[in-house]
């Protein structure tokens, strides 16, 4: 059974000049990946450094910054704990922060102990901070990650060399690198929109299992670690990354583009469905539902307000807090009275929150309400690192086992006992096979273990 798993963004920055103010509108720029905590480290002889609970622009005084003297350094923002950490070393001094989650974390625990280390909180950048603590050099205890953790991660390490960044030789987490056109600034990312609106140029992604030193000289490969395969995050165009973010080669828009034009055709084929408008859930659903209405030529019109002060409900903390979120961040349009409404949302869960969506619609008024879902149904907890569920709290496994789900007639079925406990007038999702063809990625280099319950790591490492 797994819960709530790391949900996070990290950026790196060296630049010519004092790095703490641009940092922090990096981080900022990622502050969809996790609104819970945030953190800065700068060096300038030594690591400057603070964390704080709370949101990029409420923590860091303008003040507090001007404290955070040097001009490389690394930020962080996260579901789940305080990040970076920093640490005084045999190594020197070095912070750490990373997105992702390590599987064996209580196995390395047990290992470690015996050995006689100990642990403040025993969370996965405590453990990933040790491991490399003990190499032989910094890079060299990077690169020792890979044969320990199992599990998923994009790193990025600051010292007094500059900023090291690496990803899981999967490369299941996100990381991409751009600097600006002068050579002054040089970067690393979760999201290449942290760059762009930092007027810099995507360099390109860090591999999986590349270790990466930037500093005022560029970027430079130190390690190049054997990768068994690719496993990007399929869900990271689906829902978690930004929507005007490149991912991995493929861009989020056109991703959820193709998404939700699938869905479209998939009615199409079935004989047609009569709709005046379609409509997102905000603010996960907007590209599903641009591509639905591209295809269908439906009408597109929004039929929920959007909080923007509200956070994403799918990166709280517990189901309280979700559930608490997704009730303060819409209200309904009366434009819905009377319509036959296709609402397009990203993926359905525990399936309590589209239900909330449709009910208010149809107390609004809705004549019709038609949900068309991008993601295949969830049926496996995710051990990678996105937010997660137990396999309780899944929807789709109260009616499927494992492996149900092998054609569209087998899919059907689901999608009329969904549609009926949501009360929906209909309910579609995309098959696997259409969601991959919507990514424009090969199958072998998508990790689908939520979808198909396949872990890359039964290929072995």
């Amino acid at each position: 059974m797994y819960f709530i798993q790391e949900n996070c963004g990290v950026f790196g920055l060296c630049s010519q000049y004092d790095c703490a103010g641009e940092i922090y509108q990096g981080i900022d720029f990622l502050q969809h990946r996790g609104q819970q905590y945030c953190g800065i480290s700068t060096y300038d002889g030594s690591i400057n450094h603070e964390t704080h609970r709370g949101r990029v622009a409420n923590s860091f005084p303008d003040e507090e910054l001007k404290t955070l003297r040097g001009r490389w350094g690394i930020g962080h923002v996260s579901l789940r704990d305080r990040q970076p950490l920093r640490w005084l070393t045999q190594i020197g001094e070095i912070a750490v922060a990373f997105s992702g989650n390590v599987i064996n974390s209580h196995e390395l625990i047990r290992e470690m102990m015996g050995r006689g280390k100990s642990f403040l909180e025993g969370t996965d950048v405590e453990i990933i901070s040790k491991i490399i603590i003990e190499g032989s050099s910094l890079a060299g205890g990077i690169a020792d990650l890979a044969g320990k953790i199992r599990g998923a991660y994009s790193l990025v390490v600051l010292s007094k060399d500059g900023v090291y960044a690496t990803r899981d030789v999967y490369g299941f987490r996100p990381l991409i690198m751009g600097h600006d056109a002068m050579g002054t600034r040089y970067a690393v990312s979760s999201e290449s929109r942290a760059l762009e609106n930092l007027e810099m140029e995507i360099y390109r992604d860090v591999e999986p299992g590349e270790i990466v030193l930037i500093n005022d000289e560029g970027f430079r490969t130190l390690f190049r670690l054997d990768s068994p395969r690719k496993a990007h995050c399929a869900f990271e165009w689906a829902y978690t990354a930004s929507m005007d973010s490149i991912i991995d080669g493929v861009y989020v828009q056109e991703a959820r583009d193709n998404l939700g034009e699938s869905l479209a055709q998939r009615d199409i084929d079935e004989g047609g469905l009569v709709a005046d408008i379609v409509a997102p859930v905000p603010m996960s659903g907007m590209g599903h539902a641009l591509g639905y209405h591209k295809r269908s030529r439906v009408n597109y019109q929004e039929v929920f307000l959007y909080n923007r002060y509200a956070d994403r409900s799918y990166t709280q903390a517990t189901q309280k807090d979700r559930d608490k979120m997704a009730k303060r961040k819409l209200s309904i349009l009366p434009y819905v009275k009377g319509k036959r409404i296709v609402l397009c949302d990203d993926s359905i869960v525990r399936g309590t929150q589209i239900g909330y969506k449709v009910m208010d619609l149809k107390k609004a008024g809705a004549r019709e309400v038609h949900v068309r879902v991008a993601c295949p149904p969830l049926m496996y907890p995710c051990e990678f690192g996105v937010s997660t569920r137990s396999y309780g709290e899944l929807m789709a496994r109260a009616y499927l086992r494992a492996g149900d789900i092998i054609s569209l007639d087998q899919l059907r079925p689901l999608e009329s006992w969904v549609a009926e406990r949501i009360g929906a007038d209909s309910v579609k999702f995309n098959t696997i096979d259409d969601f991959v063809a919507s990514l424009m990625t090969e199958r072998a280099n998508l990790c689908l273990a939520c979808f198909d319950g396949i872990s890359p790591y039964s290929a072995g490492i």
